[in-house]
């Protein structure tokens, strides 16, 4: 079952939304919840990278009607940024305040290391040990898997190392192996106004409407079709399936759709902007962060890259942890490109700094 509302008034949709559904089939009062949203940075909401805090305010209001007293909010932002000050900027210390729920910040957390199909993974135990986890991402785009969501939003649960190491693995199939170690609840998706090219915002585009649903596979599915992606495009999703995280949206999903009279007339989709530049970039494990901040430099630059004493022969420019140990020729991006002759530091660089560098050499 999936449930959308449509509309500005955010924390009455989502509060409608969660009423509507069938979260009452999983949620008890007694239970010690956990909300986790996408702050994977510091940036207001209405960027569309972040989790609105209306969207969460709808949330534990609903919870507290049902009888809920245990609520927490947990995030762990991306590798290079504060989750204390993602808290700040996107509104969630006022929101803490007013509803007396506390914030955690899962970079400083305790983590066990679960196991899963020959994969072994740290995960925070306050994603661990909430009774009910309540998954609220972003409907967006991503540089590097397409579409992030409801699975990936659970990269927040892990600490920074084990981030930089799903993307040394390949950062698709430890997203699905972690969706069979961390129990999700129930999810509830912002698609009130996310980013259709990065991640880390900046183009929003508005749709206003909250996606409600039980399962993360199934939600994420009936998502990827909403911004232009078939489920099987998206890769940790084809092994979440394998993996038995569950199926994929079809026609014989129940679909509830509620103020419909509010829904766009046109629904605008991901313009792919990072696959049109993907041919311009030689990437090895590269952490999300720095890729986005690539990404973001090659689209300012109108996908021409200047041409410099520091290019790969093949006009290739380098990216990712695999280059930690490689010398010799070679444009990198990152700390871990520093023994090429010509690279942007940072951890992650910023977009600017890599523009400045290129456009020095040209």
């Amino acid at each position: 079952m999936i449930v959308v509302t449509y509309g500005s008034h955010i924390a009455q949709n989502t509060y409608d939304c969660l009423a509507a559904s069938d979260v009452a089939d999983y949620l008890k009062p007694d239970h010690r919840v956990a909300i986790k949203p996408n702050l994977v940075l510091a940036s207001p909401a209405a960027g569309g990278a972040t989790t609105h805090p209306e969207v969460i305010e709808g949330i534990i209001l609903y919870l507290k009607d049902f009888g809920v007293k245990q609520i927490r909010i947990i995030e762990g932002s991306w590798v290079g940024d504060s989750t204390k000050r993602a808290f700040q900027v996107c509104g969630y210390e006022a929101l803490s305040k007013k509803h007396n729920v506390p914030l955690v910040d899962l970079k400083r957390d305790r983590y066990s290391v679960l196991d899963y199909g020959g994969f072994s993974v740290k995960v925070c135990q306050e994603a661990l040990e909430a009774d009910f986890l309540i998954n609220a991402p972003v409907l967006k785009a991503h540089c590097q898997t397409g579409l992030t969501c409801c699975m990936k939003n659970l990269k927040g649960c892990i600490p920074d190392s084990e981030k930089r190491r799903f993307h040394e693995l390949g950062i698709h199939k430890p997203v699905a192996v972690l969706n069979r170690l961390i129990r999700t609840g129930y999810c509830v998706v912002d698609g009130v106004c996310g980013d259709l090219s990065f991640e880390e915002g900046g183009n929003p585009v508005t749709a206003n409407r909250i996606i409600a649903g039980q399962n993360p596979l199934l939600v994420d599915s009936y998502c990827a079709e909403l911004i232009g992606y078939k489920p099987e495009e998206i890769d940790y999703l084809v092994y979440g399936r394998e993996f038995g995280a569950g199926v994929f949206y079809s026609a014989q999903t129940k679909l509830v759709e509620l103020y419909t009279q509010n829904k766009p007339a046109h629904e605008r989709k991901s313009d792919r902007t990072a696959e049109r530049y993907r041919r311009l970039i030689r990437e090895d494990a590269a952490c999300s962060a720095c890729y986005s901040s690539l990404i973001y430099a090659l689209h300012r630059l109108g996908g021409v890259i200047p041409k410099g004493g520091g290019m790969r022969r093949d006009g290739q420019v380098c990216i990712g942890q695999g280059f930690r140990e490689q010398r010799g020729e070679g444009f990198g991006i990152g700390n871990c490109t520093g023994g090429l002759s010509v690279h942007v530091p940072g951890c992650p660089p910023k977009a600017t700094d890599i523009i400045e560098a290129w456009r020095s050499m040209d």
